[in-house]
């Protein structure tokens, strides 16, 4: 090292914040090099870009890369780099002091920051990345020298009070950092990075898409002290360079250039999936916030897409340098299925999740993403039928959760939606479909929820809609009770549940006219006695007793009120821990069923029978029995309905 050395000391502020980064900020020490070799990458892009635009630069471009250099004896890791180099000016800038102006509001931010995510965020935004290397190092040493000039410069310190700074001559073009590491320590979470394996673990995890080669000399293999031979083989077995990372970032490379089998091994990669993707879609945004995107829906529901731990497969990466794996803030939860990358340019590489779900930036990404994906569905089910049913039957309930979750994409979603219905034992219909097949006079999607389709098909709600040929949406996922009470139409057409509120379907069509409407008022004053008597018997169950207008074979059904919970969505309610008040329902009765009849006579010949009250009960049981419904009293329903038929016999 050439004179003159000049000491210089950190500033009472910068000390605190150093020790701050060294100790408090990162809870992993292994990003140390991420964050080494994301500066060397800088460098060779400057340079690179550089030899470009200025002529009389005089450099070398032709083999730019990084190398990591392991002195086993003297405990030091080196990165180093042929990149553009730094003059002694820019070293006490961007080295030599943490931040040029602001340290003192930038440590009192840290200080009152919550977590660690949220300091490491601040850390970030003021470039002090380099710093992290005094976590697993005792003393760093830099040594560079800007392209275009014929002076180094070195710089050092043990991060404690000072650095010194002094002319070095006789250096390549580049930069050279070198750590004195601290040794291991598991408790302190220090890795052993002199070891080949950890520094191949560590490229590999967070810079093995860094388009720069990133080489390190490889380990002696069959190396024998005794023998001179085995010396020399092992020297020339050392000298050989390892390339640590495979550079293969394909979403840096435009779509015509890239192979199906590419893409498939990429997603193998990411996703340990070993079936090819159902879908991919590769992208590019510029502008103000550039980054590109490489997605996949997969083929088939990962194990734990249900669970409460599923981690969301998009992974962050800032100019190929990995970041996070889940990144919540780029993929809402509905499509937590979907695997991929997306390469931002202009984030810091210490953004925290804390920042990402606040950007601006970040937002409109994942807008576009959304809408992306949501196109590419909407295109599989145009372009090929049977295989967005097949992928529908495997991520179908979870898209629909995008339905209570994101309202932007509600139109986008609801023309996904492929559901059961009446028209078709086997095959699935789109709310568009559904719509085209409507009949005349009809403006409403009629659907009933339900455990499954035989319990639907078979509910009494469906009497009078199979008997005038109505199709009725069958809906058997647990979300379809929720967003069915939250999305009120589909393209004008409300959405009505057949088991709620009043449906006439005599109004829906247009035969019967004045003489229909005068017959049932006529019946309606008929029954009025018997209903007022069974909605005061039956008080504690119903909130109403009246005729119905849905039943043709069944005696007696419940129904709710338009705006009324279903029973399914109030046990959901209930298991969640929410504490509601009972939801009493409304009693349909069939008027023309005999056994509506005969209690109707029965109530007119003698309204003072006491056992035309169990009578009573027996019906309302029936009804929620037939609905999949459960009773409060179930043994009180068996000893009833015994007696009733001992009477019979």
């Amino acid at each position: 090292m050439a004179s003159p050395t000049e000491t210089l000391e950190f500033q009472a502020e910068t000390r605190q914040l150093l020790q701050l980064v060294i100790h408090s900020i990162y809870s992993n020490k292994d990003i140390f090099l991420r964050e080494l070799i994301s500066n060397a990458s800088d460098a060779l892009d400057k340079l690179r870009l550089e030899s470009l635009t200025a002529t009389d630069l005089a450099v070398d471009t032709s083999d730019l890369h990084i190398t990591l250099e392991v002195d086993q004896q003297a405990r030091t890791l080196t990165v180093r780099d042929n990149g553009i180099g730094m003059t002694r000016e820019d070293v006490v800038d961007l080295i030599g002091t943490i931040a040029k102006s602001g340290t003192a509001s930038l440590l009192a931010k840290i200080k009152e920051a919550k977590d660690a995510d949220a300091a490491q965020s601040l850390i970030g935004q003021f470039g002090v990345g380099f710093y992290s290397a005094f976590m697993v190092a005792d003393k760093v040493t830099l040594q560079t020298r800007r392209a275009g000039t014929e002076q180094g410069t070195a710089w050092e310190s043990d991060g404690e009070g000072s650095y010194t700074v002094a002319q070095a001559d006789g250096l390549p073009v580049g930069t050279s950092v070198t750590l004195h590491l601290k040794p291991a320590d598991g408790e302190d979470g220090l890795g052993d990075y002199l070891a080949a394996w950890k520094i191949r673990q560590i490229v590999k995890q967070y810079s093995d898409f860094i388009r720069w080669p990133i080489r390190m000399a490889a380990e002696p293999v069959g190396a024998d002290a005794e023998s001179g031979a085995a010396d020399e083989a092992a020297d020339e077995a050392a000298g050989a360079p390892e390339t640590l990372n495979s550079m293969k970032a394909l979403w840096a490379r435009p779509r015509s250039e890239v192979t199906e089998a590419e893409y498939h091994d990429f997603y193998q990669q990411i996703s340990h999936d070993w079936q090819a993707p159902a879908e991919t879609i590769h992208m590019r945004a510029e502008g103000t916030f550039e980054y590109e995107a490489l997605l996949f829906i997969p083929a088939h529901a990962p194990f734990d897409l249900y669970s409460r731990d599923t981690k969301r497969g998009v992974q962050l990466y800032v100019k190929r340098v990995f970041i996070m794996d889940d990144c919540d803030a780029l993929m809402p939860n509905y499509l937590r299925f979907v695997k991929g990358v997306v390469d931002a340019h202009d984030l810091s590489l210490n953004v925290s999740r804390e920042i990402l779900q606040h950007d601006r930036q970040i937002t409109a990404v994942r807008r576009r993403l959304v809408k992306k994906v949501l196109a590419a569905l909407k295109s599989m089910r145009a372009a090929d039928t049977d295989a967005y049913t097949a992928l529908w039957e495997q991520f179908g309930r979870v898209i629909k959760e995008g339905l209570l979750e994101d309202h932007d994409s509600t139109d986008a979603l609801l023309d996904l939606v492929s559901a059961a219905s009446t028209h078709d034992a086997r095959k699935e219909t789109t709310l568009r479909e559904y719509v085209a097949r409507m009949k005349d006079g009809q403006d409403t999607i009629y659907y009933l929820t339900g455990e499954n389709r035989q319990m639907v098909e078979n509910s009494p709600h469906m009497e009078a809609f199979t008997a005038k040929g109505y199709e009725v949406l069958i809906l058997t996922d647990p979300v379809d009770e929720v967003w069915t009470d939250q999305i009120p139409a589909f393209e004008g057409h409300r959405f009505q549940s057949i088991a709620k509120g009043q449906v006439d379907l005599d109004d829906a069509d247009t035969d019967g006219g004045d003489e229909a409407k005068a017959e049932k008022a006529q019946r309606e004053q008929d029954f009025a006695d018997l209903l007022g008597w069974l909605q005061s018997t039956l008080t504690e169950q119903v909130k109403q007793v009246r005729l119905s207008t849905r039943l043709t074979t069944s005696a007696a059904c419940l129904v709710g009120d338009a705006q009324d919970l279903t029973p399914t969505l109030e046990k959901m309610y209930r298991a969640m821990g929410q504490d509601l008040p009972p939801v009493k329902r409304i009693l349909e009765l069939n008027p023309t069923h005999p056994l509506v009849t005969a209690l109707h006579q029965a109530h007119r010949t003698n309204p003072d029978d006491a056992t035309l009250a169990d009578i009573a009960e027996l019906v309302h049981g029936s009804a929620l029995l037939a609905e999949g419904g459960d009773l409060s009293d179930p043994a009180r329903f068996t000893r009833l309905l015994t007696d009733r038929l001992t009477r019979s016999l």
